[in-house]
């Protein structure tokens, strides 16, 4: 795998033009798929609005976003209510997350996180665009990235090195059981999975996970029963081998 890219000139006027078109011809000949191990992924056609690339093998969707600067806690995204409905489509895309060095016209980091940790309650409804706008009126979308686990943030790519595509993969199945949960239960599945990877140990007990009740409380103010759906969500996270049971009310994150 090389990280610099092929073509230096500036094919465009614009820079986010130039790095768009060098990021997505990188991912076309270095990238491959993160779900299946297929060797290469293939472009959608310009201007299509589905995706950028897709996996001839196992047909999964990638969205590229490629930026100088680290990622944030929230990341643009298109139209909200095409967002929300894309959910449930069995195209909604996975992302992969960028990061190049401009002055060295090279590929830092590259982060993929799977479709299955994406929920209702990480996309974030823009403010409609003021009525003087050329779109007025238009609903944007902000992912919330913040509200990903650590387990949804793959890495293909970390600080200039490879890493190795069986961990990817390896890392990837790991997590696959949430692409066929529900998205009103994966929502709460994710949240106790961010609150387990918070207490920071590898073994844990149940005590530490409703510390975390006033947190979901809040983002679920319509449940009473937040002690009996933490329970549930880690008898879950069990029986789909991401947790160990030890017994008497401990846990182990599966290495």
């Amino acid at each position: 795998m090389e990280f610099g890219f092929r073509e230096t000139q500036a094919a465009y006027n614009s820079g986010s033009q130039n790095a768009r078109a060098w990021t997505e011809q990188w991912v076309s000949e270095w990238l491959y798929c993160p779900n299946c191990g297929h060797d290469r992924l293939s472009q959608f056609p310009a201007n299509v609005p589905v995706a950028d690339f897709f996996c001839g093998a196992c047909s999964d969707q990638f969205e590229l976003k490629s930026a100088k600067k680290p990622f944030g806690p929230k990341l643009a995204n298109g139209a909200y209510h095409k967002k929300i409905e894309r959910l449930t489509s069995s195209t909604n895309p996975n992302f992969f997350l960028l990061k190049y060095d401009l002055a060295h016209l090279s590929v830092e980091t590259v982060c993929v996180i799977p479709k299955h940790f994406f929920s209702p309650e990480i996309v974030e409804k823009r403010v409609p665009l003021a009525q003087s706008a050329r779109r007025a009126g238009w609903v944007g979308s902000n992912i919330l990235l913040g509200r990903i686990p650590e387990a949804g943030r793959i890495y293909v790519v970390q600080n200039g090195k490879p890493i190795s595509k069986d961990v990817v993969v390896a890392a990837w199945q790991k997590t696959l059981f949430l692409r066929n949960a529900e998205l009103s239960a994966r929502g709460w599945l994710l949240e106790v999975m961010n609150c387990v990877e918070r207490i920071g140990r590898q073994e844990f007990g149940i005590e530490d996970v409703y510390a975390f009740e006033p947190y979901l409380s809040s983002i679920y103010p319509g449940n009473s029963n937040v002690r009996p759906k933490i329970r549930q969500q880690l008898q879950v996270l069990r029986d789909h081998g991401y947790l160990d049971f030890i017994g008497r009310g401990l846990y182990r994150i599966k290495g």
